[in-house]
């Protein structure tokens, strides 16, 4: 067995305490030294519940531990660039969820900080490293399906809450921030290209001010296009159309794989309206979770390189910045 790398996580949010961290605790590089909270008792409770060594009363105490070589920091939406920052400069690596940061020019102040610490610094998204995305990529590059020209993607939940942190437009809440990201990128994954154009309908909550339903579409070169809808009021729901010349393939839970279960994907040759032409491929139960933090563990450590790094969160937001701004306009946004 390897060295592990120690890591070090901002704040009690419950992605982390729920998902993120117990799968971290499982991977063959990484332990979770340290956990830290504005409250001392919250990240004492959490530390006792999750079995992680110490657990500090500030963000600041935290990134001073010399023993902790990596962050991942899943704060709120408008922390996260803040807080990256704060962590380059203390030495250390972060990974830092989804959205990277409100706007990517908030985001593009990363590059200079990454440069000057000489660390590592990427964008949350573990979807690109289940196993069920590889595949879907592999497959499409073999030429299976044909020339791939469209994708259509669904994602959804109900949530009301005026508390929660996803329904505070102040502070970079509503769906496509949240959830709307994952089109795109995935979008983005499939294609290996950036869009060039982008439109959208938001429908705004008149109480919270977020948008609870924004459909999008993105102009990729070649004449490819993907269309998306993600909801934050909407029955909870997911799934990924990726559309060829001569197939279909169907994704079906496309972006919260359960980690205890095997994934299908659904290739469909298009025989007939019934599916009779369809073969399905499972892809066995992990936690993408785990895969996500093993990966940034081995680039710190020198093992392999580093696929995704904050460029490539930033051109995502640029994606995600001009589908906002047709939001308001009506018409379309360069991206």
């Amino acid at each position: 067995m390897g060295r592990k790398v120690a890591w070090g996580v901002l704040s009690t949010a419950k992605i982390g305490t729920a998902k993120v961290i117990p799968a971290m605790q499982q991977g063959a590089a990484t332990v979770i030294a340290a956990i830290a909270s504005r409250d001392l008792a919250s990240a004492q409770a959490a530390a006792t519940q999750l079995g992680i060594p110490k657990a500090y009363g500030s963000y600041e105490a935290l990134l001073a531990d010399p023993a902790i070589e990596a962050i991942y920091n899943p704060l709120p939406n408008h922390l996260h660039v803040p807080w990256t920052l704060k962590a380059l400069a203390a030495g250390k690596h972060v990974l830092c969820e989804k959205p990277i940061g409100l706007t990517a020019e908030e985001a593009g102040a990363l590059i200079a900080a990454r440069d000057a610490s000489g660390k590592h610094v990427a964008e949350a998204f573990m979807v690109r490293f289940h196993p069920q995305w590889r595949r879907a990529r592999e497959i499409v590059r073999s030429g299976e399906i044909g020339e791939v020209r469209a994708i259509q993607t669904a994602f959804s939940y109900f949530n009301a809450d005026p508390n929660n942190v996803r329904n505070k437009a102040d502070i970079g809440g509503g769906g496509l921030l949240d959830i709307g990201c994952y089109a795109v990128a995935t979008a983005r994954y499939i294609f290996g290209a950036e869009p060039e154009r982008a439109a959208a309908l938001v429908d705004l909550d008149p109480a919270f001010g977020t948008d609870r339903l924004t459909s999008g579409l993105l102009a990729f070169p070649g004449g490819r296009q993907v269309t998306f809808t993600c909801s934050t009021q909407l029955v909870p729901y997911q799934r990924v159309q990726i559309f060829g010349t001569k197939g279909r393939l169907e994704v079906e839970i496309p972006f919260n794989a359960p980690p205890g279960h095997g994934c299908s994907i659904g290739i469909d040759s298009g025989k007939d309206h019934f599916g009779s032409g369809i073969r399905r491929e499972t892809v066995d139960a992990c936690d993408q979770y785990t895969l996500q933090g093993d990966a940034f563990s081995r680039i710190i450590l020198g093992d392999e390189a580093q696929e995704f790094g904050i460029e490539d969160a930033i051109a995502n937001m640029r994606a995600l910045d001009a589908l906002a701004r047709s939001g308001k306009s009506g018409g379309f946004e360069r991206v």
